[in-house]
């Protein structure tokens, strides 16, 4: 049984801060009603790790401050933001969920958080992940596993389940996020939220280890696509110390819906290369035949994806080994496995490979690219499988298909990175156990705009049905929860 809105933190950003700005709503009064949320359903899912109310409190007053004086007010202002915990905090422990940094507390912002401060966020609170990101389930041993909000037992995803389980019961109105190869989107679907993968260069990433790896993006996360797209406003810059940086987005104010009938959709519900349960392929199925009434020009199809899988696990060794190679030198007993096995299979590189790795993902891009051509979009399941037990590290058989390693399972999500595309995961109901579902829409590198209008429009479409629409978790279970481990 899901529960409705009753309570200010349920309110969407959009309307939450129109209604401060209307002086109909205070920040104190939205904080107070997210740190209650957060009492109530944190023992049970784990979602939120390190949090701020003294300063949280003083912050909203100041806010309200501001609002009843008449003064200039931010694209964000008043509205509670919680942080992933890849992102350092001012004055809030912030610990990439590793043993190493397990009492670190930053004495500045990341640049991407002080930007969204500085768009009048009240950041009060830090989300869960797994070690550094690795890996699409949010457990580590400095603050433990962060349980899905639909059943604490299963996992919220990862690396951004943290943000997702908390958006997903209502314990801010927006999240940050971030994606390698599915760090935003597979949690949103676990958790019925909406999170978007931007094109690289988007958001800026000040603090890449190195510049030119560029995989990684950061992204807004929220309860809708125009919550998410409001924080995204507020993300989006041009930033000479990233090298992928391009001119900031020229945003409108209002995100309009795409035209379904004049847009070009294709779908595929594995690229021709991902294992995929056959019960999400069945409700994938099901979500197809409803959108193929609306948008006429719409059929199967898919860009060549081969060789994906070795260009993923080429590129991403080079990654952990230009991130951790340093840290499982020195702190190798700090570490949990999955940095470990992926900075370790990066090292068994040659330069061969390497080189085979950058030339087949050009390739690949091109590709991409060259079928984007005849289409606009391209849509996905965002995740292979229904939401597991987060006691389980990783998906290790999909129907009886036995996965070769902890990646494979996230495939769907990878392949659009490996050729730089753009994504937005939006929920759409349930599967067939109950569990939250959600797709992909994907579009090439700078396409971010079609993407936004494209998820919002379908997301419309969605919440006209009870079948489709944003699924909501049981809240009264979650309060009366013990919390899980």
């Amino acid at each position: 049984m899901s529960t409705p809105a009753t309570e200010p933190c349920d309110l969407s950003a959009v309307e939450a801060r129109r209604l401060i700005g209307a002086r109909k709503l205070s920040p104190v009064e939205l904080l107070e009603s997210c740190l209650k949320r957060t009492a109530e359903t944190n023992p049970a899912i784990n979602a939120v790790v390190a949090s701020d109310e003294t300063l949280g409190r003083k912050t909203a007053k100041a806010q309200e401050a501001d609002v009843m004086a008449g003064r200039p007010l931010g694209l964000l202002h008043g509205l509670p933001v919680g942080v992933k915990d890849l992102e350092p905090v001012k004055g809030l422990r912030s610990t990439w969920g590793s043993l190493i940094f397990k009492d670190h507390v930053p004495e500045k912002d990341a640049p991407t958080v002080a930007n969204v401060r500085a768009a009048g966020a009240n950041i009060f609170a830090k989300t869960n992940t797994p070690e550094f990101g690795a890996g699409a389930n949010t457990r580590n041993r400095v603050y433990g596993a962060t349980g899905n909000p639909f059943d604490p037992t299963l996992t919220a995803a990862g690396s951004s389940g943290g943000s997702a389980a908390a958006l997903a019961v209502g314990q801010m109105p927006l999240a940050t996020g971030s994606d390698y190869g599915g760090s935003l989107r597979t949690p949103s679907a676990f958790c019925g939220i909406m999170g978007f993968r931007p094109s690289i260069g988007q958001v800026p990433y000040w603090d890449r280890v190195a510049g030119l790896i560029p995989w990684s993006v950061r992204g807004p996360m929220g309860r809708s696509v125009e919550d998410a797209y409001l924080l995204f406003r507020a993300q989006v810059e041009e930033a000479r110390d990233d090298p992928f940086s391009v001119a900031a987005l020229e945003l409108p104010e209002a995100l309009a819906p795409a035209d379904l009938a004049a847009t070009r959709i294709a779908f595929t519900p594995d690229f021709g290369q991902s294992p995929v349960a056959k019960n999400i392929r069945a409700t994938f199925a099901d979500r197809m035949r409803r959108i193929a009434s609306w948008a006429p020009t719409f059929e199967e199809a898919t860009p060549d994806y081969s060789g994906i899988h070795e260009i993923f696990e080429i590129h991403r060794g080079i990654a952990f080994v230009t991130n951790h190679r340093e840290k499982l030198e020195k702190h190798r007993d700090l570490l949990d496995r999955n940095v470990i096995s992926n900075t370790e299979q990066g090292l068994k590189l040659t330069i061969t490979d390497v080189a085979r790795g950058m030339a087949e993902q050009h390739k690949l891009m091109q590709r991409v690219n060259a079928f984007f051509d005849a289409w606009d979009v391209l849509i996905a399941p965002a995740a292979s499988v229904s939401p597991f037990p987060h006691a389980q590290l990783f998906v290790e058989e999909i129907d009886g298909e036995r996965m070769p390693n902890y990646l494979r399972w996230m495939s769907l999500a990878y392949a659009p990175t490996m050729a730089l595309c753009c994504a937005a995961a939006i929920p759409c109901g349930r599967d067939d156990k109950g569990l939250p579902f959600g797709i992909q829409v994907i579009g090439p590198r700078g396409s971010d705009m079609m993407v936004w209008q494209t998820a919002l429009a379908l997301e419309r479409m969605f919440a006209g049905d009870a079948a489709t629409a944003r699924p909501l978790p049981d809240l009264a279970r979650l309060a009366a929860a013990d919390k899980k481990a």
